[in-house]
């Protein structure tokens, strides 16, 4: 079973300009090839390459890096015809299917880029990496995680990792094969219901109230209407960093409430069993 591990950088100044550098290098060529495939009919990887791989090595790209590029942008094609397959973009004739394939796909300047082993190196004992850039190698790079994403990346990582940048920090979200657990048959069955007024109601009977989750949205709104009216850069400043708190808040507030009601929940399976 395959699962994403995500990590936070914590580079240096000039490590930052670097990563933020590389990715916008790396996408302006990923919009030529788009163009490209687009053009040719959307040929095979080993075919774009021909069209593209010369020119990406002229434009200073190390060749690992002009072949993720190139992979990347016949992957964007194998999902836009997987959605178009599916239905996800609508009817044959509809707008929405007609604008997405009348045009040749489109990269953001911070959009992934996928590192290989080879561009990308992790030391887990001292909890850097040292990863492929446009300005060279850079080594003893510091990465956060929590002690179980550390296990997972030390024990499963394999395959290639995906570089991010999100509100200007910057994670690499790591491909692990985790073995599958062993199946088993429940004896019994316990519901959970998650809304607004409790966070999580059981069918055994147990509710989580949710007045403090109110509360808690109140004084962010509080807080949050006072940031806006001072205008300043500080206040623009914390608003950002809060942008996703409160929206994250509810789920990890329900995730902690089943967490604790785990061990009820593996009592009750056990009196089932044993019933």
């Amino acid at each position: 079973m395959k699962i994403v591990t995500q990590v936070k950088l914590m580079p240096e100044a000039d490590q930052a300009a670097a990563l933020r550098s590389t990715l916008r290098t790396v996408n302006e060529p990923a919009c030529w090839v788009s163009e490209v495939a687009f053009a040719n009919g959307v040929p095979r990887e080993y075919e774009l390459r021909k069209h593209t791989y010369a020119h990406l090595k002229a434009e200073g790209l190390g060749a690992q890096a002009a072949q993720h590029v190139i992979k990347k942008v016949r992957d964007a094609y194998t999902t836009l015809h997987a959605n178009i397959r599916a239905g996800n973009l609508g009817k044959p004739k509809s707008k929405r299917r007609t604008k997405a394939v009348s045009k040749p796909i489109t990269f953001r300047p911070t959009a992934a880029q996928p590192y290989d082993d080879r561009c990308l190196s992790w030391q887990y004992d001292a909890q850097t990496v040292s990863i492929w850039t446009t300005a060279g190698r850079i080594k003893n790079v510091r990465f956060a995680c929590s002690t179980d994403a550390l296990r997972t990346l030390r024990e499963y990582r394999k395959g290639e990792a995906d570089l991010i940048e999100r509100d200007g920090d910057f994670y690499p979200i790591a491909t692990c094969d985790v073995v599958e657990a062993e199946t088993y048959e429940p004896g019994g069955f316990i519901g959970v219901d998650l809304g607004i007024v409790n966070v999580a109601t059981t069918s055994t009977g147990y509710m989580a109230a949710g007045r403090g989750l109110n509360r808690y949205r109140k004084r962010q709104l509080a807080l949050r209407a006072k940031l806006q009216t001072k205008r300043t850069k500080s206040a623009k400043r914390r608003l950002k960093e809060r942008s996703r708190r409160e929206l994250k808040f509810p789920p990890d507030l329900g995730q902690r409430v089943l967490t604790l009601q785990g061990r009820s929940l593996v009592v009750a399976w056990l009196v089932f069993r044993v019933g």
